[in-house]
């Protein structure tokens, strides 16, 4: 009878720490971050979930700023349990940041740190994309005395093919936009449309950043006609034409649409959207509907540095 009291004791406390990682994680989802960081803080590190604990800590500082604190939480996820891919990867991520607005120095403290980091990931999790395009991301930006490589770039892509064809190409062509050979570019981004239609958007953006607006507006024309509800591709028509400074009403109607829909998580802001507009009317030469655009952008987003140097031009 004691054998089995004991046994359902046991059992309790297992279920009940499991109960907390998983309450804390669907609060985490829904960003209730207080709610979650109080149930997480309550997990010492005699508990089984003391490492998810930690990782989800970091999470949450991470989505917070709170960089330097992320990237101490994740050490100690990795510390308590070294056998996650995912604890390595947002460890390499928190550095990467922090190093972001490190002065030299410090960046070279951190840099083998994160590449560590992430390196570790690659090899707990043999599948895992996000380690080894941010691996691409170091070795195309670091110096040579860092271990940057753009070698190394181009075999990371070249293994990243081999788990995903489209994200390959799409890793591979961003690669030589970094070395600056845009014609080879071209063709992994060519490439990758043709293993993945979904990419296409990825082309496109290609070719505005080459200022190649008639080959975008292509693309984006095609996506319109397949899906005219598609609030993403409604959004960069109408910034395509912001940008481009051709097919201005049709620009202006899209962007119109993309304002009256409420955007998702990740999607463009309307803050950008009253921004483009601002461009639209500047080119069409209506500076009072400008002014009021951009200054309806800056109201929502006092950070876009667009709309500032716009409203400028057009007071």
């Amino acid at each position: 009878m004691i054998k089995i009291f004991f046994l359902l004791l046991i059992s309790c406390t297992i279920f009940a720490q499991a109960s907390k990682i998983s309450t804390a994680k669907t609060y985490f989802e829904a960003k209730k971050f207080t709610e979650a960081k109080q149930l997480l803080k309550n997990i010492d590190d005699e508990q089984a979930d003391y490492a998810a604990a930690r990782y989800y800590l970091g999470r949450i500082a991470y989505e917070e700023k709170e960089y330097e604190d992320a990237a101490d939480y994740f050490e100690e996820a990795t510390e308590a349990d070294g056998k996650v891919a995912d604890y390595f990867n947002w460890l390499g991520n928190a550095l990467g940041t922090i190093a972001q607005d490190a002065n030299p120095i410090r960046q070279g403290m951190l840099a083998p740190k994160m590449k560590s980091a992430w390196e570790s990931a690659i090899a707990l999790d043999s599948k895992n994309l996000e380690a080894r395009k941010s691996l691409i991301e170091y070795y195309t930006l670091a110096p040579g005395f860092m271990g940057g490589s753009f070698e190394k770039a181009h075999d990371v892509a070249k293994q990243i093919k081999k788990l995903n064809l489209a994200e390959g190409h799409l890793a591979e062509g961003r690669i030589f936009v970094r070395e600056e050979k845009f014609a080879e570019a071209e063709k992994e981004f060519v490439a990758m449309t043709k293993a993945n239609a979904d990419y296409n958007s990825a082309l496109a953006n290609f070719y505005v950043t080459r200022k190649q607006y008639d080959k975008a507006f292509t693309i984006y024309d095609e996506l319109l006609l397949k899906d005219a509800q598609n609030m993403q591709t409604v959004y960069q028509l109408g910034r395509l034409s912001a940008l481009s400074g051709t097919r201005l009403a049709a620009g202006e109607a899209h962007l119109k649409k993309y304002l009256a829909y409420q955007p998702k998580a990740g999607e463009p802001s309307h803050a950008g959207a009253y921004m483009r507009l601002g461009n639209i009317y500047e080119k069409k030469g209506d500076k009072a509907g400008a002014k009021k655009a951009y200054e309806t952008s800056l109201k929502m987003d006092a950070s876009l540095q667009e709309a500032k140097d716009g409203l400028g031009r057009v007071k």
